[in-house]
């Protein structure tokens, strides 16, 4: 066995009621409770991330594509069902076209009245992310002969309104000249997104074709969703050379900037947070290094005695801090396990809906954080720990051994 090997062995028998044993306590829960908190901390992080911006993405989609209008208005010109991108599937990076369009509307009840933004949609439109929304019914049908009349609203305008899933409700369209709709609520859904909730509600496209007097080779405009949404520049920049030059192209990033930039806030603030942390286990481990080897000094000056080198000694306490280290993210990757698997099935944390946008703190899993964590803290424990080392050199064994 590796001499250096061996004698670190050794020295993890130590008393446990020694002083250095109770410092080596103390370094492991450091680098446990520090890797413990990282990946709890970016898996939260990482779970507001995805759960925010699916709720943006059920509604908008990635990229937008709309005929070009100076008016900003909620509803905008129609565009035909060319856009000069051909089909779309070729384009590397594009997962899926939906056609939408836009109308404003006023609902009346018996008691209330209320603006809201239809959005039609067509058959084509991916319902994924608004299932996860659902809190009661279910996504709209299709019609195959006529419009259909069902209507998806959120519990937001579903409270005002005094609404529940099945019944019908009057839409009024402020045009020349007035039309009114009557619809069916079929699904209620919660974002906890106001942007979303307080103005949209999902009806069929054709509904707003027929209001507008559109043929059906008319729409409002296209959403573009995205394989990977952190390619989402490239892609930009290869559909805008594509498509005509009469349309214009908005990133899901623009339309909704102050909610990514919270997201992008929310990140830097945790980084610096998480490199505290780190800097505190590393120096943690450095004073436990430190103290052993002053602890004993005594043993080292017995081995230089008898020819060890100090590579041999210094071997000894990197051996010491392997183990330290290991152990630590054993037991730190365990307790984040655990609290991470606690929360993501039983949501024993809520939040206020209001501030966070969902009533409990999301979790998400993604490995390769947590292997790129360890591997971060894996590194910069080791590469800490060669600073003490470097006092062994200086220890002469004159001097380091003492008689009684």
């Amino acid at each position: 066995m590796n001499l250096s090997r061996y004698i670190a062995s050794r020295l993890t028998g130590a008393r446990s009621d020694s002083f250095t044993a109770s410092v080596t306590k103390i370094a492991k829960f450091s680098v446990g409770l520090g890797i413990a908190i990282m990946i709890v901390s970016f898996a939260i992080l990482e779970g507001f991330r995805y759960e925010i911006q699916a709720k943006i993405f059920s509604f908008g989609g990635h990229l937008q594509i709309s005929k070009f209008d100076t008016n900003n208005s909620f509803e905008g010109y129609p565009m035909g069902t060319s856009t000069g991108l051909g089909d779309y599937k070729n384009i590397p990076g594009v997962a899926h076209l939906q056609p939408f369009a836009r109308k404003t509307a006023i609902i009346k009840t018996e008691d209330e009245v209320l603006g809201v933004v239809l959005k039609g949609v067509d058959t084509t439109y991916d319902f994924r992310g608004m299932r996860a929304n659902l809190v009661s019914g279910s996504v709209m049908e299709f019609n195959d002969t006529a419009a259909s009349n069902q209507i998806m609203m959120s519990q937001l305008m579903a409270d005002k309104l005094r609404l529940k899933v099945g019944e019908k409700v009057l839409f009024y369209f402020i045009q020349n000249p007035p039309r009114m709709r009557r619809f069916e609520v079929k699904g209620i859904f919660k974002t906890g997104l106001e942007e979303f909730d307080n103005v949209y509600v999902l009806g069929d496209l054709q509904q707003i074709r027929d209001l507008n007097q559109w043929p059906d080779t008319l729409v409002g405009g296209y959403e573009i969703l995205l394989n990977d949404f952190t390619q989402i520049d490239t892609v930009t920049s290869q559909v805008f050379d594509k498509m005509n030059y009469d349309l214009q192209l908005e990133k899901i990033t623009d339309t909704y900037a102050q909610l990514f930039d919270w997201l992008e806030l929310l990140k830097r603030n945790v980084i610096i947070f998480l490199v505290l942390i780190v800097f505190v286990a590393t120096f943690n481990m450095v004073s436990t290094l430190f103290i052993m080897i002053l602890e004993r000094t005594n043993m080292i000056g017995a081995l230089k005695a008898m020819g060890a080198t100090n590579g041999q000694i210094r071997g000894i306490f990197l051996h010491r801090g392997l183990r330290l280290t290991i152990a630590g993210l054993i037991g730190g990757n365990l307790l984040a396990l655990l609290f991470c698997v606690v929360q993501d099935y039983f949501h024993l944390i809520p939040l206020d809906p209001e501030n966070y946008y969902m009533d409990t703190v999301p979790i998400h899993w993604d490995w390769r954080i947590w292997v790129g964590i360890n591997g971060i803290t894996f590194l910069l424990t080791m590469l800490s720990i060669l600073l003490p080392t470097l006092l062994i050199a200086r220890i002469h064994p004159v001097k380091a051994i003492k008689f009684d």
